[in-house]
């Protein structure tokens, strides 16, 4: 897994060529779809301002748009059933559950021409081979922000997040959160040795005191307000603070190394219009509908064209916490999809968030 995160890097951080002269041909819609309603359930800040509504104009066409906070919530709420979402938008790992529980449905990629643009090391995934059921929409880390006025130090590694005497936020990721808790144990990340997880649970446990909140999603709005001084989030969440206040925050990969994921566009089983979904992700494959995505979010770009026609701006591209370098690579991984440890996981992370009062 890591090799094929390295070769991502090894393309994705080179400079981009100079944009065409010519003006891009503006994505165009198929016919057919005038009046008809997609609805859609994705994180929170993931899409541009004029992402969805462009979308509506170009297929005249309403969105419904709804936003879930973790990757259990979405899983939670399709083992119960789709209640009628045509696009999804899970973390890699989490694309192997939902294909092995046949919550997702197979792809027609001749109705996604747009595929061609994707970045091909970021293709053919160990959670999708051949992706049958999944397409990248955006990737990233899982890092450490921080207030540099309150923290007065520089920040680098995860311990100094566990000894820091203030407000701290971890993420309501528990399969991330745990594989930082047995990295840090030098285990395997994905381990599935049951004592091994119950040793990173009381490793969290025991370093938890400092923890005031165990954040759905908002850890960067309760950095932003002054409730935390570190925050454990997704790197883009910290890089949009960082854009909009103008203030003294910091995104850093801590050295010990961390998550590093890609969130996916997938058709739930059972959607009701699947036509209008396979239309909406051409749509967000379109060179400059991923780079205004990608510059929106401050999230890494799947979109090699949008990288080769030099849309993505050059300030995000030369960032190495939105697209590290190749000895940060080396230090991240992946979660897996471990079905025979998913217990055993989830009440760890239970027995954390009881005893932490969280």
């Amino acid at each position: 897994m890591r090799k094929w995160f390295v070769l991502l890097c090894l393309l994705v951080i080179a400079l981009p060529v100079a944009a065409q002269d010519a003006e891009l041909e503006a994505w165009v819609c198929p016919e057919g779809f005038a009046g008809q309603t997609l609805n859609v359930y994705n994180w929170s800040t993931y899409v541009a301002e004029d992402t969805i509504a462009n979308f509506e104009a170009a297929c005249d066409v309403s969105v419904v748009y709804d936003v879930f906070e973790s990757n259990e919530a979405v899983l939670a709420r399709l083992r119960g059933g789709n209640p009628g979402y045509d696009i999804i938008v899970p973390t890699d790992y989490v694309i192997s559950i939902m294909i092995a529980e046949d919550l997702i449905q197979p792809l027609d990629l001749t109705q996604i021409p747009n595929f061609a643009n994707l970045d091909e090391d970021l293709l053919d995934g160990p959670h999708d081979p051949g992706n049958q059921y999944s397409i990248p929409y955006q990737w990233g880390t899982i890092g450490i922000g921080y207030n540099a006025d309150l923290v007065g130090e520089e920040i680098t590694t995860w311990q100094q997040v566990f000894e820091y005497d203030g407000p701290v936020a971890w993420l309501e990721d528990l399969r991330a959160m745990m594989g930082v808790a047995l990295n840090q144990l030098g285990y395997d990340p994905n381990s599935e040795n049951p004592d091994e997880i119950a040793e990173a649970r009381d490793f969290m446990i025991e370093n938890g005191g400092n923890v005031v909140a165990i954040a759905q999603d908002d850890g960067q709005a309760l950095l932003e307000r002054g409730e935390v001084h570190l925050t454990v989030e997704y790197s883009g969440d910290i890089f949009q603070v960082i854009d909009e206040t103008g203030g003294n925050f910091v995104y850093v990969i801590p050295e010990e190394g961390t998550v590093v994921w890609v969130d996916n566009l997938a058709i739930p089983t059972g959607a009701p219009n699947p036509l209008l979904a396979h239309a909406f992700m051409d749509y967000i494959l379109d060179a400059q509908v991923g780079a205004d995505i990608s510059n929106y979010t401050a999230y890494g770009s799947p979109n090699q064209a949008a990288i080769d026609l030099g849309l993505i701006d050059e300030e995000l591209l030369s960032n190495p916490g939105i697209y590290p370098t190749d000895e940060t690579s080396e230090r991240l991984f992946f979660i897996a999809d471990l079905p025979d440890a998913e217990q055993f996981y989830n009440d760890a992370w239970d027995e954390i968030k009881i005893l932490l009062g969280r």
